[in-house]
């Protein structure tokens, strides 16, 4: 049974590249065919492993502004010659779905999202687009390319998996496909109780627009209360530049300093509407409740009144409102954890594996031999 991996880009270090990660340690054998690799600013752990790059990687500029083929991109994940392998199995937001498999092979897609600047976000993608204003309006017609491109792409895939029961719904909206969820792996033991709180609020991820930190900066400005942000990506000195000094940037921290800093902190922010939220179940997996607005995957991974609280309107206003009602002594630690469990590591290697047979199990483009097996 030969395996192949596909990821979109190495190139920064999120939930997504966790995934990856995590299927490179179930198929140690197996190589990983990316768009581009940044060894830079991706994690250590994908180093030692079988990498294989597309041609983007070589272009002028194409390793740290790969974003500037963003048209070629199909072209570069269909150039990758997957003919000797049984079982692709991709980890996809945007084009690793895309890729061309054998007649006989079997294509897994674990989604994370429709390609979310091709639908559920396209026209603010546009608006924030951070090039000149020209580039903007020629941006509309290759966007209706990769849109349809996008649709055909899905139509490759034999098996999608979903990381929530909102990309569920998207994937049956935009591709008119079924898929079956299975929420994305959190390392929950490396986190523990703290048996002090300390004074402040925490919140932090990948710095991007559309994950409106800038709500959280704007309802603390106006609370006066601390708040910690941990993280870097391009919003971040537009988000100090609005900060006042109660708002502290801690950067991108090593991960034996999150526990500590998730476990000291009132509660968690979570003011984005994610596909799923690892940092959200990260805070509950040491105790902290969070305050998320109540849209994506924080409808799915917060339980009000046992692990967390929502607020219903993407504004400051609604932030700092709740923040004021918030009473962290009505959660028990031990509880709040207790419910990150199910979002377990160990709960996702095993789901995977039980998905895996069952598909290949089924009538596929191959036989199976006799001792085909992930377990």
């Amino acid at each position: 049974m030969k395996v192949a991996l596909v990821h979109e880009h190495l190139a920064q270090d999120g939930g997504a590249e966790r995934v990856t990660e995590i299927f490179l340690r179930m198929f140690p054998q197996a190589p990983l065919y990316t768009v581009v690799y940044n060894a830079d600013k991706a994690n250590q752990a994908f180093r030692s492993r079988d990498i294989r790059t597309s041609f983007i990687q070589h272009l002028p500029g194409g390793l740290r502004h790969y974003e500037w083929y963003l048209t070629l991109m199909p072209t570069a994940v269909e150039s990758f010659d997957l003919s000797e392998y049984d079982l692709v199995l991709s980890s996809a937001s945007a084009f690793a779905k895309g890729v061309i498999t054998h007649p006989r092979a079997r294509h897994v897609c674990y989604l994370h999202s429709p390609t979310r600047y091709l639908w559920t976000d396209t026209h603010r993608y546009i608006r924030e687009f951070h090039h000149p204003r020209w580039v903007r309006k020629v941006l509309p017609p290759f966007l209706t390319y990769l849109r349809m491109w996008d649709t055909l792409a899905a139509a490759r895939v034999d098996d999608f998996i979903a990381n929530s029961r909102a990309v569920e719904q998207r994937i049956r909206k935009y591709y008119r496909r079924e898929s079956t969820v299975i929420y994305p792996p959190v390392d929950t033991a490396r986190f523990a109780i703290s048996p002090q709180v300390g004074n402040y609020y925490l919140t932090g991820g990948r710095l991007v627009p559309y994950k409106r930190f800038d709500v959280a900066v704007q309802a603390f400005n106006r609370l006066g209360l601390p708040l910690k942000i941990f993280g870097d990506g391009p919003d971040l000195k537009r988000l100090q530049e609005i900060a006042k000094s109660n708002i502290e940037f801690v950067g991108r921290l090593p991960d034996t300093a999150m526990p500590d800093l998730y476990g000291q902190a009132i509660a968690f922010i979570n003011p984005q509407e994610e596909d799923f939220g690892i940092t959200a179940v990260e805070a509950m997996a040491a105790g902290r409740p969070v305050i998320a607005y109540a849209a994506g995957g924080a409808l799915e991974t917060v339980q009000p009144g046992q692990s967390g609280t929502f607020f219903d309107e993407q504004e400051w206003e609604s932030l700092a409102d709740t923040v004021i009602r918030f009473k962290p002594e009505q959660f028990r630690p031990a509880a709040v954890q207790q419910w990150a469990e199910q979002f377990s590591l160990e709960r996702f290697t095993a789901a995977i594996r039980q998905y895996l047979d069952q598909a290949m199990a089924l009538p596929s483009p191959r036989p199976l031999g006799k001792n085909d097996s992930f377990t």
